[in-house]
């Protein structure tokens, strides 16, 4: 099935620019692009967003073409978009919606799934009104795969309950993340979460320093699904590294509410890797974009550390990683900065370092212990849990100068030799 596309100007993107990220979410929803049209007009028309004569020239090309679908990157009214649909003869999608239609093709979890049926309710229950059955029907198409287990042409009280019904799972979900999270506090590990737009190489990077198989490609939300595993850093401390969904401009509100139980991942960790794609020209737009979404969720003031990724793209010219942060992210933002490749693995040295620096709770300092030469039990801790930098065995004791935390200088204070 073949498609087309119309869509109007973006804030701070120039229609072009706007069309390009419309039409990387289309192909990642599976859609062919054949046309690309774009409408300056002094203001929208509140029937058909677009003007008459922008809708017969859609029409015209819908039959050129034979497409099924026509995108709008501009959230449509239910009457704008039922307007569009008689008079276009085509399925009417706008950027809301087929962010929805690519969550729900990406959702494995029940949590996911969960979570992106409530977002499609939510925008799908104003739109009942003068809808058939079709609004039920699962299909290979945009915009025709519905939330699956609810039947959307039954009458909005039972759409209302099933709402309810999710809304109570997902405070299930919410209250086990919190239980799940009161453990890993016990253990004490930090949470460190992976942030940043959409397709700015988040699992990738994500695998590069865990060695877990979280599926990386070029696609937009290409995992949604969160996933947590263990690093282990220069200093000898284990921290949780939270691989989370990317944010996109103009993410749906709906969207929004119905991730917060996932979110919440953000916002309980204690630092945040920013992952910005160093190569892209909006870089800066795409940057202020996530800024806002982290400022939104509570997260705005978590500890960061700017990560340039694919800076083998840029040659030399990331050979200063503060500065060019500061260019994309403002003079004010004082966060440190690494540049690196995760395909390649270019920078991933310093940027562990960078995060055993920064990683907040408990910090690293270098002492010295003596240990008599039976206590295995502690020099073996010691090994395990702190970074050895020196060591001189006698007949009777065995000196360590090692970088550990405060847990493990408390843990082996007897053996501590003052300063």
């Amino acid at each position: 099935m073949r498609r087309a596309e119309a869509v109007a100007s973006v804030l701070d993107y120039t229609p072009e620019e706007s069309l390009d990220e419309l039409t990387s979410l289309a192909i990642s929803a599976g859609a062919e692009v054949v046309e690309r049209v774009v409408q300056s007009r002094p203001r929208m028309d509140a029937a058909t967003l677009v003007g008459s004569g922008k809708v017969d020239e859609l029409a015209a090309l819908v039959r050129a073409y034979s497409a099924g679908v026509v995108l709008f990157d501009q959230e449509l009214t239910p009457t704008q978009q039922r307007n569009l649909e008689r008079a276009l003869q085509a399925k009417v999608v706008d950027r809301t919606q087929l962010i929805l239609d690519i969550f729900a093709r990406r959702a494995h979890t029940r949590e996911g799934q969960l979570q992106v049926e409530l977002a499609q309710l939510n925008y799908l229950l104003p739109r009942l009104a003068g809808r058939g059955t079709e609004m039920s029907r699962l299909g290979a198409g945009i915009g025709t795969r519905g939330p699956g287990e609810t039947q959307l042409e039954t009458d909005r009280r039972r759409i209302f309950r099933r709402i309810r019904k999710i809304e109570g799972d997902l405070d299930s979900v919410r209250a086990g993340r919190s239980t799940q999270r009161q453990k890993r506090r016990s253990v004490p590990l930090a949470t460190i979460a992976l942030v940043g737009y959409t397709n700015a190489g988040k699992s990738t990077l994500f695998n590069r320093l865990t060695g877990a198989g979280v599926l990386a490609d070029a696609r937009m939300f290409a995992t949604l699904d969160p996933t947590v595993r263990a690093i282990a850093l220069p200093s000898n401390r284990r921290a949780l590294l939270s691989d989370t969904v990317g944010f996109i401009r103009n993410l749906p509100t709906t969207l929004v509410r119905a991730f917060r139980a996932t979110l919440e991942e953000v916002t309980e960790a204690a630092l945040l890797l920013h992952v910005i794609d160093a190569s892209s020209v909006h870089a800066a737009q795409q940057t202020q974009h996530v800024f806002e979404v982290l400022s939104d969720i509570g997260a705005g003031a978590t500890a960061q550390i700017v990560v340039l990724n694919k800076a083998d793209r840029l040659g030399g010219a990331v050979s200063n990683a503060a500065a060019a942060a500061r260019r994309i992210t403002g003079s004010d933002v004082s966060a440190p900065a690494v540049a690196v490749s995760a395909t390649s693995g270019l920078g991933i040295p310093d940027l562990i370092a960078t995060i055993d620096e920064a990683l907040p709770g408990d910090p690293v300092s270098r002492a010295l212990f003596r240990f008599p030469v039976s206590e295995g039990a502690g020099i073996n801790y010691l090994y395990e849990h702190g970074r050895v930098t020196g060591r001189e065995d006698t007949d009777d004791y065995c000196e360590i100068t090692a970088d550990v935390t405060a847990a493990v200088r408390q843990r082996l204070q007897r053996y501590l030799v003052p300063e």
